[in-house]
């Protein structure tokens, strides 16, 4: 079974329960969601979740990768051809390593779109 986050009660006790290369790629990330639109950051799941009208996008630090992964993924594969479809609906995740290269720019350019997805099509979690 895959180790889920760190426990953790708030997103920046999340970010502070990680370390080396994990440390460095999620506050990276997270810096480059916050960025690119008003979420609001929760800890659900274990993961670090960003809302926008429903839930949106994740981060997950397990023992030897990363995840980013977004509610409306599948849409987002032509920003960002590495996400991977994961499940039914419309899930997505970039998968990385200590050796995977992820532009910020990229990340920003990727949560502003989930964002837009989200209050164009609706909450993800409410599906008709």
């Amino acid at each position: 079974m895959a180790m889920t986050g760190p426990a953790a009660e708030s997103p920046d006790a999340y970010i502070a329960a990680l370390s080396g290369w994990q440390f460095e790629r999620c506050t990276m990330l997270r810096a480059a969601v916050m960025r690119a639109a008003a979420f609001d950051e929760t800890i659900k799941w274990t993961n670090l979740v960003f809302m926008a009208n429903g839930p949106c996008i994740l981060i997950r630090a397990e023992a030897h990768r990363v995840l980013l992964g977004f509610w409306r993924g599948k849409r987002l594969r032509g920003i960002e051809p590495r996400i991977r479809a994961s499940g039914k609906y419309e899930l997505g995740n970039l998968v990385m390593t200590e050796a995977t290269e992820v532009d910020p720019a990229v990340v920003e350019r990727l949560a502003a779109e989930a964002y837009r997805l989200n209050f164009d099509i609706g909450n993800p979690s409410t599906r008709t």
